[in-house]
């Protein structure tokens, strides 16, 4: 085995062994049990279902900011009440049908990972949910209630974005957040 070769092997193993801690911790969890046993059981599952239910790999940012991730868990907290309200209050309106929509955002920043969150909070948000996401162009579709026009639609449109933008801050890798700081600088993208 050529260097290159073992350290790149060296490498997937350090990418997997936190995925097979969460998957050993989960397995644990499940059973109710922290005992060695539960251990030794979950290691040799999680080693199971990577091996045989092989995905590629997934390549964590390596960063993770505490100020930002505290920020979007309390926005993303009032984003939830706010729209569970709104979406009581369209209930309870029997004078209006609330209008519904399916618009498509193009993600300006996400790769995989960052696409999955951003899909997660917005769907996670009463009043929307991810319907389709196309990963080659990097676009959600989202299904939306509470649109009367296009102003609506754009509004809505926004929102995920920021929440793209507020997930980069959080967990981007350095790359893209070093692109979300060029844009903000450049367009005044906020």
């Amino acid at each position: 085995m050529s260097p290159d070769s073992r350290r790149g092997l060296m490498r997937d193993i350090a990418l997997q062994v936190p995925f097979l801690a969460w998957l050993i911790v989960l397995w644990m969890l499940v059973w109710n049990q922290f005992t060695v046993l539960a251990l030794v059981t979950g290691l040799v599952v999680a080693i199971f279902v990577t091996r045989v239910f092989r995905l590629p790999t997934v390549e964590l940012s390596g960063r993770i900011n505490l100020w930002y991730g505290a920020l979007f868990v309390t926005q993303f907290l009032w984003a939830v009440l706010r729209g569970a309200l709104a979406v009581t209050v369209q209930v309870f309106d029997f004078r209006h049908q609330p209008g519904a929509a399916i618009i498509g955002v193009p993600l300006r920043y996400a790769d995989d990972l960052i696409m999955t969150h951003v899909s997660i909070t917005s769907s996670l948000i009463p009043g929307s949910l991810v319907v389709e996401a196309d990963r080659d162009r990097g676009i959600l579709y989202l299904h939306i209630i509470g649109v009367r026009n296009l102003d609506d639609v754009e509004q809505q449109r926004q929102a995920v974005l920021r929440w793209e933008r507020r997930i980069i801050r959080a967990l981007g890798s350095p790359a893209q957040y070093r692109a979300l700081k060029a844009d903000e600088r450049a367009g005044g993208e906020r």
